[in-house]
C-alpha cells in the first residue's frame, strides 16, 4: 500500500512537472504585458489577470492533489510548508503581488525533482527567471512611486542585475517598501544561487580529485603487486640456482 501510494505521488509529478513549467512561462508572459505596455486595453489587462489567476489554479490543484496522493499528509505538509505557504498568501488581497515571487517559489521546489545533470540548466533558468520578474515586479511598484528613479524598464534590469549580483552601484534603488522588500528578495537570492554554483563547482572538483586518486591508489597498489611478484620469482630463481650448483659436484662424483 505504501509502495503503490509512492508510485502514484511520483508519477503524478513526474507527469506535471513539464505542463507546470509551460504555464508558469504562460505566466510571466501574461505578468508582463500590463507592465511592458501600460496604455494597453482593458480587455487585455482582464486576459491577463485571468490568466494569471488560471496558472495560480493550476499550481494550487497540482498542491491539493499532491497532498492527496501522499500517505503521510502531516509530514508532507511540513516538509512542503513552503509551497503550502507559496498557495495561500498570494490569494489574500493585500499580499497579491506575492503572487510573483510564490511562483518562482513552486516552480523551484518543482524543478529540485529534476535530474541533478539538468542542475546548470536549471540555475540559468532560476537566474534568468529572477532577473525578469524582479525587473517587472519592482518597475510596477517604483514607477508612479514619488521620488521614484526607476521608470523605465531598462533602469529596472540594470537595477535587477546590480541587486542580484550585490554590486548596488546605487544609480538605481526603490523608494517604497515593497520595492526594498523585492531588494532584498533578489539579493538573498542572488547569494543563494552563487553558493549553489560555488558549492556544485567545488562538489565536481572533489569528485574529479577523488576519481584521480583512487586511480592512483589503485595504479599503486598493482605495481606494489608486480613488485612482490617480481620478488618471488626471484627468490625461486635464486633458489633454483643454488639447487643447481649444490648438485653439479655430485654428479661429477
Amino acid at each position: 500500500m505504501k509502495q503503490r501510494a509512492v508510485s502514484a505521488q511520483v508519477r503524478w509529478e513526474r507527469h506535471t512537472q513539464r505542463p507546470l513549467f509551460v504555464l508558469a512561462a504562460l505566466f510571466a508572459v501574461a505578468y508582463a504585458v500590463p507592465i511592458v505596455r501600460p496604455d494597453t486595453s482593458d480587455r487585455v489587462e482582464w486576459w491577463c489577470e485571468t490568466v494569471e489567476w488560471g496558472v495560480w489554479g493550476a499550481f494550487a490543484l497540482d498542491y491539493v492533489i499532491r497532498l492527496l496522493l501522499a500517505e503521510r499528509r502531516r509530514e508532507f505538509v511540513r516538509s512542503h510548508w513552503l509551497d503550502l505557504c507559496a498557495v495561500v498568501l498570494p490569494m489574500i488581497q493585500p499580499m497579491r503581488l506575492l503572487r510573483l515571487v510564490a511562483t518562482l517559489l513552486l516552480v523551484g521546489q518543482r524543478a529540485r525533482m529534476a535530474s541533478q545533470i539538468r542542475l546548470t540548466t536549471y540555475v540559468g533558468g532560476a537566474v534568468i527567471g529572477l532577473l525578469m520578474f524582479g525587473s517587472l515586479a519592482v518597475l510596477s511598484v517604483e514607477r508612479d512611486a514619488p521620488g521614484g528613479n526607476i521608470d523605465t524598464l531598462d533602469d529596472a534590469v540594470w537595477w535587477s542585475f546590480t541587486t542580484m549580483t550585490t554590486v548596488g552601484y546605487g544609480d538605481h534603488a526603490p523608494t517604497t517598501g515593497l520595492g526594498r522588500v523585492l531588494a532584498v528578495g533578489l539579493m538573498l537570492s542572488g547569494i543563494a544561487l552563487l553558493g549553489v554554483v560555488t558549492a556544485n563547482i567545488a562538489a565536481w572538483f572533489i569528485a574529479r580529485f577523488e576519481k584521480d586518486d583512487a586511480e592512483e591508489r589503485r595504479q599503486t597498489a598493482a605495481i606494489a603487486e608486480l613488485a612482490e611478484e617480481v620478488r618471488l620469482l626471484r627468490a625461486e630463481v635464486s633458489a633454483l640456482k643454488s639447487v643447481a650448483v649444490e648438485g653439479v659436484p655430485e654428479q661429477r662424483r
